[in-house]
């Protein structure tokens, strides 16, 4: 049986998941608006990898016994300044993410739920590799700057990120 605390937590952190997919959705409709395509489709990649990990939070309160309660999904900003803009709110959202399962894990411990902490350990090696991900593309960016023969090569080589794979099983 699942602590009802951790329950609660979780079920946070599935609407926090849902969200992220629903932003990076908006971020990728942002980038098909400005022919890039390649962006667009990282972007539709990182939304589907977070509607998984919102997926995978889902399945394990049902396994722990409790009930996966669906909240409503905040509305997503859909306009920006600039395509460095929209990795830096990608980079900003990701460390909200982090910091969230952090509150997870240190609640996991604070009620000694070890299976809870166990599951939540791939989700903190997870939001290391977003982070990182995000902030190589950030790195380039500011590198490019305005050069839109820089932004084409980006946008190129974002387009090449392979499709999000089903994570294992919870």
């Amino acid at each position: 049986m699942i602590d009802k605390k951790i329950e609660k937590a979780l079920n946070e952190q599935i609407n926090k998941e849902f969200f992220s997919s629903y932003l990076y959705l908006s971020m990728a409709s942002y980038f098909e608006s400005k022919n890039l395509t390649g962006m667009a489709a990282w972007m539709r990649v990182q939304a589907d990898e977070e509607h998984l990990h919102a997926m995978r939070f889902y399945n394990y309160v049902i396994q722990k016994g409790g009930r996966a309660v669906l909240a409503a999904i905040e509305t997503p900003k859909s306009e920006w300044k600039s395509t460095l803009e929209i990795f830096e709110n990608t980079y900003e959202h990701e460390q909200f993410i982090t910091a969230s399962i952090n509150e997870l894990v240190n609640l996991s411990l604070e009620v000694k739920d070890h299976a809870t902490n166990n599951f939540l350990q791939w989700f903190v090696t997870e939001q290391v590799e977003e982070e990182a991900n995000v902030t190589k593309i950030i790195d380039n960016l500011k590198m490019i700057g305005d050069n839109s023969y820089g932004i084409f090569m980006l946008d190129r080589e974002l387009g090449t990120r392979p499709p999000a794979q089903p994570l294992p099983a919870a």
